[in-house]
């Protein structure tokens, strides 16, 4: 706004712009860096005193659902399945329960679809 100097103007004006943009590459750059920054589950090898025992709870974990998974099998009643996934904690044992529950309703809709026709 000091300057009369249209071409004084443009250069002043190109030298802004210039500076946002490398402003803007550099918040990209930051945004970037953070979002795909490995988590820290890097912390096994942080942490080895306590590795085996995680790596033991999750082979714990996984042997309880595959017990609860053959456990759902051989339940047939949707109401039991409900009561178990309304009393169930763990995000995976909900997930066993609820694949089980549509697997019964598949299964009985299927039942019923030949006594319709």
């Amino acid at each position: 706004e000091a300057t009369l100097d249209l071409a004084e103007r443009r250069r002043i004006r190109s030298a802004i712009r210039e500076l946002q943009r490398q402003e803007l590459e550099r918040d990209e750059e930051a945004l970037a860096s953070k979002r795909f920054r490995p988590e820290r589950g890097s912390h096994r090898q942080d942490d080895k005193e306590n590795w085996p025992r995680s790596r033991r709870l999750e082979e714990e974990q996984q042997a309880a659902l595959a017990t609860l998974s053959r456990q759902l099998e051989a339940i047939t009643d949707v109401e039991e399945l409900t009561k178990l996934l309304r009393a169930a904690g763990e995000y995976e044992e909900r997930k066993l329960i609820r694949a089980a529950i549509r697997k019964l309703r598949a299964e009985e809709i299927e039942g019923e679809a030949p006594s319709l026709r």
